[in-house]
């Protein structure tokens, strides 16, 4: 029986991709030949690059508004790097919500001034901070909308009239918003779309070509764009793997269609995390993701029974990052509410064991 995998990644997907994936490792398209044997640039793969880029724009909502969806590779990291060797020439406004975003903004230090203008790290980044005005005066403003580490999420986003950059790696594709507003939005694919491999990237065309310094090949958007995310060999499988996990989440409704799954298993746990007396939360209420809740035990003492008991359930992933301790539950979109109403129950059950 498989396991509920509450793992913050690379992460569960939905079965029936699994299904598909293992049956084109073994015979792509009926070639006789596997997914990762053909060339890339044999047309049947390019089908498959050219129906992911599509499906991310149709799904996010900005298909023919001037944007390019590109399948890079070095995950998220890479793109801390990228996005500044892009697109800072000055200076640039970062907010600090967590180790992804630091180490964000270490990186675009090598290129510019950086100016953080908002931080939760005087509490352990426990919440998202508000209230602040994105100044004009900058080349972009760079945040993280959701902070797997931390279980915080951005449920508005500043406003202002600066290119806006996103790391979405944890909860693109998870819920609904005006997409329109990010000129460039990147996710490494490990948590809602497929394997660990594959980075999307969604790029605004008219923000390309603005800063005066020379950009190696490998790391220019606009070399990758011109080639259609093919300048070098794609990572074939990772991007078959999310191009139908794509497919399915189209096919299932949409965003707006997963977003209400989603709800509803964020909603039961945490009801479960303030219900029960032996759990504490541990993001502001206000910023809890629906992705990643984040919860300690009250008594660690009781550590062993719990562990034993989830472990028993048949869950996976559970333990929380160094960072915080405790525990944490990731909820993204190929985990069922089946999961979550195990884990719940499993709760309860720690409750009445002791």
């Amino acid at each position: 029986m498989k396991k509920h995998n509450f793992s913050a990644g690379p992460c569960v997907l939905p079965q029936e991709v699994f299904q598909k994936a293992s049956q084109a490792l073994l015979n792509f398209n009926n070639m006789d030949l596997s997914i990762i044997e053909i060339s890339h640039r044999d047309k049947n793969f390019i089908a498959v690059m050219d129906k992911a880029q599509n499906l991310a724009l149709e799904l996010l909502g900005l298909k023919d508004k001037g944007y390019t969806a590109l399948f890079l590779q070095g995950g998220a990291s890479m793109q801390f790097l990228m996005t500044a060797y892009n697109l800072l020439e000055k200076k640039a406004i970062y907010a600090d919500t967590g180790t992804w975003s630091s180490k964000a903004i270490k990186e675009a230090k090598m290129f510019g001034e950086v100016d953080v203008i908002a931080s939760s790290k005087d509490q352990n980044y426990n919440y998202i901070p508000k209230g602040y005005t994105i100044p004009s005066d900058a080349d972009y403003f760079h945040c993280t909308s959701n902070n797997t580490i931390f279980g915080t999420q951005y449920k508005e986003f500043p406003e202002g009239s600066i290119p806006v950059v996103c790391d979405m790696s944890s909860d693109i594709f998870s819920r609904q918003l005006d997409f329109s507003k990010f000129d460039l939005i990147y996710a490494g694919a490990q948590k809602n779309m497929g394997p660990a491999g594959a980075t999307l990237v969604i790029i605004k065309e008219d923000i390309l070509g603005k800063v005066t310094r020379s950009i190696p090949s490998m790391l220019s958007y606009k070399v990758h764009a011109e080639k259609e995310s093919m300048f070098n060999t794609p990572p074939v499988f990772a991007v078959y793997v999310s191009m139908l996990t794509l497919d399915w989440l189209q096919n299932l409704g949409g965003i707006a269609a997963i977003e209400k799954i989603n709800n509803q298993k964020a909603a039961l746990l945490y009801a479960e995390i303030d219900r029960n007396p032996l759990f504490t939360g541990f993001a502001a209420k206000e910023d809890r993701s629906t992705m990643n809740a984040t919860f300690n035990l009250v008594d660690d003492s009781h550590k062993e029974v719990f562990d034993n008991l989830w472990k028993e359930a048949g869950i996976n992933g559970l333990n929380g990052h160094r960072s915080v301790g405790g525990y944490r539950a990731s909820m993204y979109n190929g985990l069922t509410l089946e999961s979550v109403e195990v884990l719940v129950d499993t709760m309860k059950k720690f409750e009445n064991t002791l």
